[in-house]
């Protein structure tokens, strides 16, 4: 495999460079790991009140960071920038889907935050209450994020592509009193009925006493007098100026829902102090954020990535952010690359998921627009496989620019495993190395570390400032579910490989490893044999239980387009699996779909897959699930194939 020395020319500018200072900080961070972090700490946050101690690991696994410590992410955030030349910076440059456009600076972007923030307060809310964001991509979000954490409201964003009865499932588990949402989104040229789904699922939701309702689309929608308000309504002749609360560093910031097994979303509480230390690291260490970038994180605020790297991390170091409200593929197929050349976007982050459907569009429409400003690129979401990487570092990135392939979740809350540009060596397919101050290591069924060139289970060895602290109401599931696999060790959940030169590769979900005939493989394995063909755009892979081999290979597939589904196409690419894996592996049957089920941060759904499969239908939870009608299609296919048996 190709190995991808960084360029002298971005290793000479870097902000963490090879050699003794690097090699230094990594040994900084094994020797005294506490020590490692309290001095970051200490240079880079600004802290109402220094801790009494850096980490109390008495009530394992309900760790606490910088304990006794005073801080506030807004402030941190907004207001310490202001006090230097940053305050004239953009803080938010933001495109509406239909082309609108606003420019945000640092001082505007408080005196935003303060003004909402006062508007809170005079309704009564104060630290410790819970708030439920129901928004469009539009600035007005970080603002509401921005002012609940000013005052330590706890607030959790639900994506704006959930429906009312996520949403209701969601405000009822949090106990939210306080919506802010809008009268609607833009997506693909169509209105997105924030309110009316608010609207439905506050039928069921008697606690809530306000929703705060901004204008976006100016859609016809019902206000319930004494609940409903308008946000600019609200705001009129509110001062702009409303002093951060000074929060104990382990307040919650948020909680994050993410689906669960049993079907229950999974609540996860993000606290404040570590959080925002190790995502402004990330910022600094994988990004290479430098004072005059402009950076744009392609995802969702509804997300862990949105809120880590869209709203709070690029906040934190003072950079300028990016906010884009659509589609990556409306009104064409270029309207990413259209954005990169106008905001001359420095460093872009996106999913291997967009990258794949980028491909699938061909190399025209990026090759219709100046893409020269880009100096990095970013993964994150999936496994990126090597074809898509190949892809995305020389049409995207001209050859020039390092991809930084980043591994974390919403329990970790920040980036634990990436390259560092201008240091690491890169392995198109590969995480490679987990971050400074990061215990992250490969271990077989017992807990011991696997051999170079060994499979098994990835796991954190040590406690790490931004981890989830619980989930919300349900302090027995966080230990089940986390920590109770291998006792001391944070589990995962993904399988991994461990390469002879001690780089990490993320193979996928540990239920993504399949045993045909003894054999134990990846799903991202066969899925990136697959999307290596000529063909095939996009790929998923599950196990079918099979009386033989004991699992057999199913493959769902996407063509490239002008690539026909037919029978030979799928012998062809049966053929092509065993030619290079081993016959072994050869797909029992290929299934081709116009699209894959997805969640709405782009992951693909193999579980639901796995479901069609064995069961011929879906029964766990698909609140997360782009579209519906994808999965429909393909149970309907399903059926299909078993009348035909």
């Amino acid at each position: 495999m190709d190995l991808y020395q960084p360029s002298k020319e971005f290793a000479e500018r870097a902000n963490l460079r090879a050699g003794a200072d690097y090699e230094a900080l990594i040994s900084d961070a094994r020797s005294d790991p506490e020590g490692f972090w309290e001095q970051i700490a200490e240079s880079e946050l600004h802290w109402f009140r220094k801790w009494d101690s850096v980490l109390d690991d008495s009530e394992h696994p309900f760790y606490k960071w910088f304990v006794g410590a005073r801080t506030n992410m807004s402030f941190n955030c907004l207001d310490r920038h202001c006090q230097t030349e940053r305050r004239d910076r953009p803080a938010i440059l933001w495109e509406g889907e239909r082309g609108d456009r606003r420019e945000l600076t640092y001082q505007q972007l408080l005196e935003a935050v303060q003004r909402f923030s006062n508007v809170l307060k005079a309704r009564g809310y104060r630290a410790g209450d819970r708030a439920i964001l129901y928004m469009p991509m539009v600035p007005e979000l970080p603002v509401a994020m921005l002012a609940c954490a000013r005052l330590g409201i706890i607030h959790s964003v639900v994506f704006a592509g959930f429906s009312s009865e996520a949403l209701k499932t969601r405000i009822l588990d949090l106990d939210a009193s306080l919506v802010v949402t809008a009268d609607g989104g833009w997506r693909r040229g169509k209105v997105v009925p924030l309110k009316q789904a608010v609207d439905e699922a506050l039928d069921d939701c008697p606690g809530v006493r306000d929703v705060i309702v901004y204008r976006r689309t100016r859609s016809e929608i019902t206000m319930q007098q004494g609940r409903d308000s308008w946000w600019d309504d609200l705001e009129a002749g509110v001062p702009a100026d409303c002093p951060a609360e000074e929060l104990d560093s382990e307040h919650p910031l948020y909680v994050l829902y993410t689906s669960g097994t049993t079907g229950k979303p999974k609540g996860i509480v993000h606290t404040t102090g570590g959080y925002q230390l190790q995502v402004s690291m990330a910022m600094r260490w994988v990004f290479d954020i430098k004072d005059e970038d402009i950076y744009w994180c392609a995802a969702d605020i509804g997300w862990v990535t949105g809120h880590s790297y869209i709203v709070y991390g690029p906040l934190l170091v003072g950079t300028t952010t990016v906010i884009y409200e659509g589609a990556p593929d409306y009104p064409g197929p270029d309207r990413f690359w259209s954005l990169v050349d106008r905001y001359k976007v420095n460093v872009f982050y996106t999913s291997p998921t967009a990258i794949r459907a980028f491909i699938r569009f061909g190399d025209e429409y990026p090759g219709r627009h100046d893409l020269s400003s880009l100096r990095l690129l970013g993964s994150v979401g999936e496994p990126i496989n090597p074809s898509a990487w190949e892809w995305y570092h020389s049409v995207i990135g001209g050859g020039r620019c390092p991809i930084v392939d980043t591994w974390w979740q919403t329990e970790t809350g920040s980036i634990m495993i990436s390259p560092v540009p201008g240091v690491t060596a890169l392995k198109p397919g590969s995480g490679t190395f987990p971050l400074p101050g990061i215990s992250a290591d490969v271990v077989d069924g017992e807990g011991r570390p696997v051999k170079p060139g060994g499979e098994g289970y990835l796991v954190v060895r040590k406690p790490w400032p931004s981890m989830f602290r619980t989930l919300w109401g349900d302090p027995e599931r966080f230990i089940e579910t986390y920590w109770s696999q291998m006792p001391g060790l944070y589990f995962v959940g993904d399988a991994a490989r461990k390469d002879e030169d001690g780089y990490i590769w993320v193979l996928g979900r540990v239920d993504d490893v399949m045993n045909v005939s003894g054999h134990r493989l990846s799903t991202a394995e066969l899925e990136s044999t697959l999307v290596r063909h000529t063909a095939v755009a996009e790929a998923a892979v599950v196990g079918m239980p099979d009386e033989l081999t004991g699992q057999a290979v199913i493959a769902f597939v996407t063509p490239i387009r002008g690539n026909d589904p037919t029978d030979e196409l799928a012998a062809e690419l049966r053929d092509w699996v065993a030619q290079q894996i081993g016959k072994f592996c050869r797909p029992k049957q290929i299934r081709f779909s116009d699209a894959l089920p997805k969640t709405r941060s782009g992951k693909i759904m193999r579980r639901l897959l796995r479901e069609i499969v064995t069961t011929s239908r879906v029964t766990g939870d698909i609140t997360t699930l782009e579209d519906l009608s994808v999965i429909n299609r393909l149970a309907a296919q399903q059926d299909e194939e078993r009348d035909g048996d």
